[in-house]
């Protein structure tokens, strides 16, 4: 028997996926597609802390949330202090916008960020511990053509990524002036149904999130339950009138939803969800909405927000199962070299390093495979061009340039390859 220790092999913890070629070239392109869509609007990059002091979150999000009752990562660090991995990224967006007086310049500050997220959940398919995310702020205007902008930004970003089978739902969740007396009516109403202790608890700290409960039991009796859009005020009524109108001039189609209701509390005004008919119960693929008040909560000016968070892993779902296969679309590199030789071998390394030197995504075969089977790594490669180098090609200092696309072959001189490959593309 050896005397060697045999090591079991490890696996990523539960709920927390790895993405590995070929599927990593989707999941790079949604998460690169959704940031580049945000710059395109002039949404500049901010990059967060993963982890964050604990008590951001249950101001910022809401004690009453299940994100914060339930699902978030928290520990105490070695200084005693209680620390959360971050569930969501707009508290730690408004945090940082006060903390470098972000909100002291032009406004809106207008803030695109991505990474991970972590809530602790029952992981199944499309609901992870570990989800990643893109998501955009902007901050300091309370303007409804900043709403139809940043929800046609989210469209779009959808669109651009291949997704068409996507459907938008619109609300609009008032604010502190009309909230209140819808509270009142909502509660009012709750109280007299027939619910569980939990429920009525909720009830009273957050009438607005039974209506989210997805029980059966419950559902059927908030059929006739009182919606906030039927309590709007007049200037909130005209804001969300104008927003409707300008997707409307955008061409952006939604569904108005008025039972509608997001899982933070933190949220004003429009709210959006994007919904995938295709991904069963975890359906929603995106979504946002406006947030009066966060700031001054959270210790900043009293300015208002809106923005959205775009879900990279349930859209690499949703592009699944809409059989939009990008990883096929996807090569490796444009230029794939094949030595053969040597001498070859090491003049080829040279020849790969100045092609990446211009801007020419390149690779090349290793070890001591013959032409056939480094073909073969070409074809794998996803490459346009296979560049073939033998003690001949090398004696008359030219490559053959193989397109694989087009059948063709043609030598070129070395000194020229870069040239010449640029003007192919």
């Amino acid at each position: 028997m050896s005397s060697q220790k045999q090591f079991q092999a490890l696996s990523a913890p539960r709920g927390v996926p790895d993405y590995v070629p070929p599927q990593s070239a989707t999941f790079y392109h949604v998460r690169q597609t959704y940031v580049d869509q945000a710059h395109l609007a002039g949404y500049q990059h901010l990059e967060l802390p993963v982890f964050e002091d604990t008590t951001l979150f249950a101001r910022g999000v809401g004690e009453s949330t299940d994100v914060v009752s339930k699902e978030m990562y928290t520990f105490t660090d070695r200084g005693n202090r209680s620390v959360t991995l971050r569930p969501e990224g707009t508290a730690g967006v408004m945090r940082a916008v006060i903390e470098h007086n972000l909100d002291r310049g032009q406004l809106p500050v207008k803030m695109a960020y991505y990474g991970p997220f972590f809530r602790y959940e029952r992981p199944q398919a499309g609901r992870l511990r570990q989800l990643q995310q893109v998501g955009v702020e902007a901050i300091g205007v309370d303007d409804p053509a900043l709403d139809a902008e940043v929800i046609a930004l989210a469209d779009r970003s959808l669109r651009a990524i291949g997704l068409r089978q996507f459907r938008l739902e619109l609300t609009s969740l008032g604010d502190s002036t009309c909230r209140p007396a819808y509270r009142e009516k909502l509660q009012a109403f709750l109280f007299d149904l027939d619910l569980d202790a939990e429920t009525r608890r909720r009830a009273e700290i957050n009438p607005l999130r039974v209506l989210d409960d997805k029980r059966p039991e419950v559902q059927e009796q908030l059929a006739d339950a009182p919606l906030m859009l039927d309590h709007l005020s007049g200037p909130c009524r005209e804001h969300f009138e104008t927003v409707t109108g300008l997707l409307d001039d955008l061409g952006v189609d939604y569904t108005i939803n008025p039972r509608m209701v997001r899982g933070l509390d933190y949220y004003t005004k429009t709210c959006f969800e994007f919904v995938h008919p295709l991904l069963g119960a975890q359906s929603g693929i995106g979504g946002g909405g406006r947030y009066d008040g966060l700031m001054a909560q959270l210790g900043g000016q009293d300015l208002s927000g809106i923005g959205y968070g775009l879900g990279v892993d349930r859209a690499v779902l949703a592009l699944e199962a809409e059989e939009v296969d990008l990883a096929a679309q996807q090569s490796r590199v444009e230029v794939f070299g094949v030595a053969l030789g040597a001498e070859a071998k090491r003049a080829m390394v040279g020849v790969v390093d100045r092609l990446r030197q211009a801007g020419i995504s390149a690779d090349m075969s290793f070890g001591d495979r013959g032409l056939k089977g480094a073909m073969k790594g070409a074809d794998r490669a996803g490459a346009r061009w296979a560049l073939v180098l033998g003690d001949q090609e090398l004696a008359a200092g030219e490559v053959a340039v193989k397109d694989l696309a087009a059948h063709t072959q043609e030598n070129v001189g070395l000194d020229k390859l870069a040239e010449y490959l640029s003007q192919q593309r």
